[in-house]
C-alpha cells in the first residue's frame, strides 16, 4: 500500500452513473486511494459479494482463463471497494469502503469524503472501451508500420549517399539536445507512485468491460432471483424445435467431421504450392551478379511491383493465422490490433488496385489502336521530331547567342545522327506497338500498378537515347570546366596539390604559360557552346526524372494509402488510440451535490485522443523530404553546374514507404506449412482447436 498522500482517486466508468438503486463495488485499488470501479451489482449485500469473489463463484463460465486478464492487470483478485446509495448514511469515512451515491438529475456521482479526514476526493471518469469493437485506450500513438526494420544507413550514389546517414544523424543530435534540456529544468522531481501507476490503469480500463459482462451474467448466484418456469406454449415450442436442431446438428457434424478436413487440407496444399512458385520468383528477383551489384528488382518498376506483391501474398496467412489467434482469448488483449489494421488495409488496397485495374484495362484494350496511335505521337514529337528540332535550333546562334559554329555544327551532327538511327529502331518497333498496348492492358487486371510501373519502365527505355545525350553532355562540360579550372591556376602561376589537398604556388616556364594560356582562352570560348547543349539534354533529364518521381508516388499511393486506417478514424477513433487526455469538468454544470462538510471534489474525464492525422501520413512526409533532400539539395545544383552526373534516387529508399507493413524476414516455406498444419496442437492459453465445436478449455465445461 502507498501511504496517504491527500488524494484519492476514484476511476469510474461513465456508463455506471445513472440508477438510484442500491449496489455494491466491484473492482481494483491499486493503492489505499487509489481504486477503479469495474461494475456496480444491483440488489445484493457486500457481504455475499465477498464471499462470492474469494470463491471465484462470479467469474464462473469465463469464455477464457481468468488469470490472463487480471495478469494482464497487474491484480490477482477483484474487490468490494464500497456501496453507492446505501439505505443508511454513512457516518464516517473509510478509504477501505467507499460509499457513493447518485443523485436525481446528476451524471457524476458522489463519494463521502468529510472535511475532517483531510483527503481531497477526485473521480476521474472514463468512457469504456469496448473490446468487440477493438476499442482501447493507450498511452502511445498506434504504430501502423512494422517496426522490425534494421536501423541502417541507405547507401546511395556519390556524391547525393548518406541521405539516410544524415537523418539519423540529425535524429541523434536532436535527442541528444533533449536530454541535455531535462538536465537543465528548474523543477525534477521523480515519478511518483500514482504516475507510475497509470500503465497498469490503462489495462484495467480495457479490460474492465469483459469483467464488468462476467460480473454481471454472475450476479444471479449472489442475489435471490429464481428461474422461472417454462409455460404450456414456451413446452411446445421446444419440443417442436428439438427435432429441427438435431436434423442442424447432424447436417453441422456431417459438414465438420467430412466436408471442412478436407477442404482445409486442398486449401493448405494451394497455398504452399503457391508458396514455392512465389519464392522461385522471389528469388529471381532478388538475384545479384555480384555482391555489390543492384537486384532485378532495384533497377525495374514492374519487377519491384511484383516483388511487393508476392511478399504481401506470401505475408497473409501469417497475418490471418495471428489475427484467429486473436479470438481464442480475451478480446482485451490489444497486441494484435495494429495487425489487424494493416491485414484489412492492404486486402482494401490491393481490392482497389484490382478495380481501377480493371477498368483502366478495359479501356486500353478496347481502344488499343487508339492508344497506340497517340503514345506514337507523343513519342515522335517528344523524344525524336522535338529533339531534332531542338538540336537544329541550337547548331545556328539559338536566341541570338554567338556561338562557336565549327563546334555546334560538329556536335549537333553527332547527336542528330544518333537520332536517327534511334528514329529508325522505333520505326521497327512501331509495329510491335499495339502488342505492347495490349499487353498492358492485360496487365491492368492484376492491378492498376502493374500498368504504371511497366509505363515507368517503359518510359526509361524509349528515352535512352536522351539519358546517353545527358551522360556524353554532362562528361565533355565537366572535363572542360575541369581543364579551364587547371589552366586558371596555371594562369596565376599556381597547381594543385593533390596530396595535400590545396592550392600551391609553382613556378612555370614561359613556354608552359604561354601554352596554358592559350588554351585557357580557347577553351574558356568554346564553353558557352558546350554548355547550351548540357543544359538542354540535363533539361529534358531533369523532366524525364520528375515525370518518373510522379508515377512512383502514384504507385506509392495505391500501395501503401491508410485507407482503412481512415475510415476507422471517422467511423471510432477509438480504434486508432493516439494517446490520453484529462480534462476538468465543471460540477456546476454536472449538478454534482456536495454536502457542506465535504471535503473539496473534483470531476475529472478521461477520454482517448485519436491518431493525428500526420502521424497516419508520417511516412509519406519522409518519402517527401528524401525526395526533396536527394533531388532539391545544393548537392544537386553543383552537380548540374559542374556537369557532374545526377543519379536518380536508389529504388531502395524509395520503396522503403511500400515495404514499412511487411517484416523484414519473410516467413519460409518450412515455418508456414508447420503454421498450417499445427492448428491441432495445444496453443499457449491452454486452448485446444477442435474441428467440431472451436475452442473449448481444459479441465472446465
Amino acid at each position: 500500500m502507498v501511504t496517504n498522500n491527500g488524494l484519492m482517486r476514484v476511476f469510474w466508468p461513465s456508463d455506471t452513473t445513472c440508477g438510484q438503486q442500491a449496489g455494491v463495488l466491484v473492482g481494483w485499488r491499486n493503492s489505499e486511494l487509489d481504486v477503479l470501479v469495474v461494475t456496480v451489482l444491483r440488489d445484493v449485500e457486500a457481504r455475499n459479494v465477498e464471499n462470492a469473489l474469494r470463491s471465484e463463484a462470479l467469474l464462473r463460465n469465463s469464455p477464457y482463463p481468468i488469470h490472463q486478464i487480471l495478469d494482464r492487470c497487474e491484480q490477482s483478485a477483484l474487490q468490494v471497494l464500497g456501496v453507492v446509495n446505501p439505505p443508511t448514511p454513512p457516518t464516517h469515512f473509510n478509504p477501505a469502503h467507499l460509499a457513493a451515491s447518485n443523485h436525481a438529475g446528476s451524471r457524476m456521482p458522489h463519494v463521502y469524503c468529510p472535511a475532517e479526514s483531510n483527503t481531497t476526493a477526485q473521480i476521474i471518469l472514463f468512457d469504456r472501451p469496448q473490446p468487440s469493437r477493438m476499442q482501447y485506450l493507450s498511452l502511445t500513438p498506434i504504430s501502423l508500420a512494422l517496426g522490425d526494420k534494421p536501423d541502417k544507413a541507405g547507401r546511395g550514389i556519390p556524391p547525393l549517399d548518406g541521405i539516410d546517414a544524415e537523418e539519423e544523424r540529425e535524429r541523434k543530435r536532436k535527442q541528444a539536445l533533449v536530454e541535455k534540456l531535462k538536465l537543465h529544468t528548474v523543477v525534477k522531481h521523480a515519478p511518483t507512485q500514482k504516475e507510475l501507476a497509470l500503465p497498469t490503469i490503462i489495462n484495467q480500463i480495457n479490460c474492465s468491460a469483459e469483467i464488468a459482462a462476467l460480473l454481471q451474467q454472475n450476479v444471479g448466484i449472489v442475489g435471490m432471483r429464481l428461474k422461472r418456469t417454462l409455460s404450456v406454449s414456451e413446452r411446445v415450442v421446444a419440443s417442436a424445435s428439438n427435432l429441427w436442431d438435431h436434423i442442424l446438428l447432424i447436417l453441422w457434424h456431417v459438414i465438420t467431421i467430412w466436408i471442412y478436413p478436407l477442404v482445409a487440407k486442398l486449401f493448405v496444399l494451394g497455398l504452399i504450392a503457391h508458396r514455392i512458385a512465389g519464392e522461385l520468383l522471389l528469388r529471381i528477383l532478388e538475384w545479384r551478379l555480384l555482391p555489390e551489384s543492384a537486384a532485378l528488382k532495384d533497377v525495374s518498376a514492374t519487377a519491384q511491383q511484383v516483388d511487393l506483391r508476392l511478399q504481401q501474398f506470401c505475408y497473409w496467412p501469417i497475418q490471418y493465422m495471428t489475427l484467429r489467434k486473436r479470438k481464442a482469448n480475451w478480446q482485451s488483449i490489444t497486441n494484435s490490433h495494429p495487425e489487424y489494421i494493416r491485414f484489412y488495409n492492404s486486402l482494401w488496397l490491393v481490392a482497389n488496385d484490382v478495380i481501377i485495374g480493371i477498368a483502366l484495362g478495359s479501356y486500353i484494350i478496347e481502344n488499343s489502336d487508339f492508344v497506340a496511335s497517340q503514345v506514337d505521337n507523343v513519342l515522335s514529337a517528344w523524344s525524336i521530331e522535338g529533339l531534332r528540332r531542338m538540336i537544329t535550333w541550337l547548331m545556328d546562334w539559338p536566341a541570338g547567342l554567338k556561338l562557336n559554329t565549327e563546334l555546334a555544327a560538329f556536335l549537333g551532327d553527332l547527336f542528330l545522327w544518333v537520332i536517327d538511327y534511334w528514329a529508325s529502331c522505333m520505326t521497327a518497333l512501331r509495329p510491335a506497338l499495339p502488342g505492347i498496348v495490349h499487353f498492358i492492358g492485360f496487365s491492368s487486371f492484376a492491378g492498376a500498378t502493374m500498368p504504371i510501373s511497366l509505363f515507368s519502365d517503359l518510359v526509361s527505355v524509349l528515352s535512352l537515347h536522351i539519358y546517353s545525350f545527358y551522360i556524353a553532355s554532362a562528361r565533355i562540360f565537366n572535363w572542360q570546366l575541369t581543364i579551364i579550372t587547371s589552366l586558371f591556376h596555371l594562369f596565376r602561376g599556381k597547381k594543385r596539390n593533390v596530396l595535400r589537398n590545396r592550392i600551391d604556388s609553382c613556378d612555370y616556364d614561359l613556354d608552359q604559360l604561354l601554352l596554358g594560356t592559350i588554351l585557357f582562352t580557347l577553351l574558356f570560348f568554346l564553353l558557352p557552346t558546350v554548355f547550351v547543349f548540357y543544359l538542354t539534354f540535363a533539361s529534358a533529364r531533369m523532366a524525364i526524372i520528375t515525370l518518373k518521381a510522379f508515377l512512383d508516388t502514384a504507385l506509392a499511393c495505391l500501395n501503401h494509402f491508410p485507407l482503412f486506417a481512415l475510415m476507422l478514424r471517422i467511423k471510432d477513433s477509438q480504434r486508432l488510440p493516439g494517446g490520453i487526455r484529462f480534462d476538468l469538468q465543471d460540477t456546476r454544470c454536472g449538478h454534482m451535490v456536495e454536502q457542506a462538510d465535504s471535503a473539496p471534489m473534483s470531476c475529472i474525464s478521461l477520454k482517448s485522443v485519436p491518431l493525428p492525422l500526420d502521424a497516419m501520413f508520417n511516412e509519406y512526409f519522409q518519402l517527401g523530404n528524401r525526395i526533396r533532400k536527394h533531388y532539391i539539395s545544393p548537392g544537386v545544383f553543383l552537380c548540374l553546374v559542374t556537369g557532374r552526373f545526377v543519379p536518380p534516387i536508389h529504388r531502395k529508399n524509395l520503396y522503403s514507404l511500400q515495404y514499412s507493413m511487411l517484416p523484414a524476414r519473410r516467413a519460409g516455406i518450412v515455418e508456414l506449412w508447420s503454421r498450417l498444419t499445427g492448428q491441432g496442437a495445444p496453443t499457449a492459453n491452454g486452448h485446444v482447436k477442435r474441428p467440431s465445436n472451436g475452442y473449448v478449455r481444459k479441465g472446465h465445461h
